[in-house]
């Protein structure tokens, strides 16, 4: 395929051995030839039009940074099953964007693109982050330079359980991860915001986790839902969040309850 349609234009490139995501994202970058640069995993992909209307922004934008449009999530069977909020009405420079960036991942690496030299100026993604490195990366930007933003929904973001974020959800390790890149994007931030920004953003995640805690003790994954509710109260410890998460743990441990009645039964029939 590369043969006969990227001919000198796509290349092949294998890692010696398995290096992680964010070790491959810094090869991508390093092996990259052009002046934009787009990330596009493999399980994901872009619709008609993307290339062409984001590559217009820069030309007409030379202040930006970067160009995002929104994105459409899709299960592992491709269908799709929901699309990002709208950030404004109509494509162009967003507004306060680093504020709204900076406690909320609002971006899925497929659909954004990266002038080559803002990576330069910048540097690599974190290596200490595991999960949320793109997140960082996209404060990082938004913190030095103007973003431009598409309405139209031209990419495609693939969701599924046997993920590696699915795993790191069941564990807990994804808002551990959360907690990590929130300390270090702190330091980007202007001094009169950057706590205000920061509890947000843990504040933000610590529902985000709870949420996540309430699907998982739905479908009766226990494990998941209490590692899912342990990390939430690290992110904040606000009344709310203490109150949701003792109403989640009761659920829980009612539950389980339930479960072992219920097989307790079968055995002795």
């Amino acid at each position: 395929m590369i043969e006969e349609l990227g001919r000198d234009r796509v290349s092949f490139y294998q890692q010696p051995e398995n290096v992680g995501h964010t070790r491959n994202f810094q090869t991508c970058l390093e092996r990259s030839r052009g002046k934009l640069i787009h990330l596009l995993h493999g399980d994901d992909s872009v619709r008609e039009g993307f290339y062409q209307k984001l590559q217009l922004a820069f030309i007409e934008n030379l202040e930006i940074g970067a160009a995002f449009c929104r994105h459409i999530y899709m299960d592992e069977h491709s269908h799709w099953q929901d699309i990002s909020w709208l950030e404004q009405s109509k494509s162009g420079i967003l507004n306060n964007w680093l504020e709204r960036i900076a406690v909320q991942q609002r971006i899925q690496t497929p659909s954004i693109v990266v002038r080559r030299d803002v990576y330069e100026k910048l540097g690599i993604f974190d290596s200490r982050l595991s999960w949320t490195e793109d997140w960082e990366m996209w404060v990082r930007i938004a913190a030095k330079y103007p973003t431009w933003y598409e309405v139209e929904p031209l990419a495609l973001y693939r969701i599924h359980l046997n993920s590696s974020t699915g795993h790191r959800t069941r564990t807990g390790e994804n808002i551990q991860d959360l907690r990590r890149a929130v300390s270090i994007m702190k330091k980007y931030l202007p001094n009169e915001c950057a706590d205000r920004l920061s509890k947000t953003a843990l504040k933000n995640y610590a529902f985000y986790a709870l949420n996540s805690a309430k699907e998982f003790a739905l479908s009766g994954d226990t494990y998941a839902a209490m590692n899912q509710i342990r990390e939430a109260l690290y992110c904040c410890s606000s009344l709310s969040v203490i109150r949701h998460s003792v109403m989640l743990i009761i659920r829980v441990l009612l539950q389980s309850r339930s479960l072992f009645l219920k097989e307790y039964l079968q055995i002795m029939s």
